[in-house]
């Protein structure tokens, strides 16, 4: 899973202003002017190159669903577009998927969707925003990989990336980048 974050932590709404309002939120796109496509642009290309489905919580889907069709011509936007999506919602149905190919997971079967997926041969499962699910699979133990890209910014407050339920989590640092904008490109695995 890859997150765009603030010095703050703060994880919401990266990519526009529309994107997450939630909660009086109205740094939306604060992430846009600190990507740096020689530092992060490669680590979205392996991404590209080695995923064979994308996981989405609903909001998430939404409005990538908005964004990325009318986009082609380099290997993300090609391999997002054509990519298999799992979507993680109780309230979509298959009919409002239209972003496809994808498929509904229930809330109830993520874990054992996503337990079934890693152990199949292939490319990685991917997971973006998705902030439910990213702390559902934190509290599951199905995390293999973190990339953080912390970014140069506070935001005085919004949604944050990890769960709050008392547990201590060990991460080993795989590898770090310093991007023109100064964004910390950070890549974790998990501790034993």
């Amino acid at each position: 899973m890859s997150e765009y974050m603030s010095l703050d932590g703060v994880v919401q709404a990266p990519g526009g202003p529309q994107e997450d309002t939630s909660g009086d939120f109205r740094h939306g796109g604060w992430s846009i002017p600190f990507f740096d496509p020689d530092t992060m642009g490669p680590v979205l290309g392996e991404i590209a190159e080695r995923g064979e489905a994308l996981l989405q919580g609903r909001r998430t889907y939404q409005v990538s669903s908005a964004a990325w069709p009318n986009r082609a011509g380099d290997p993300f936007a090609d391999w997002i577009n054509g990519v298999q999506k799992y979507v993680v919602s109780d309230s979509l149905s298959e009919q409002d998927l239209t972003w496809n190919p994808a498929a509904i997971v229930r809330g109830a079967d993520l874990v054992a969707k996503v337990s079934e997926l890693r152990g199949k041969p292939g490319g990685y499962v991917y997971v973006y925003g998705s902030l439910s699910v990213v702390r559902a699979l934190f509290s599951a133990m199905l995390v293999d990989e973190l990339i953080l890209m912390i970014e140069p910014i506070t935001l005085g407050g919004g949604k944050t990336l990890f769960p709050t339920d008392g547990q201590a989590r060990r991460f080993e640092l795989a590898s770090a980048a310093t991007s023109s904008t100064g964004v910390q490109v950070c890549r974790y695995r998990p501790a034993g």
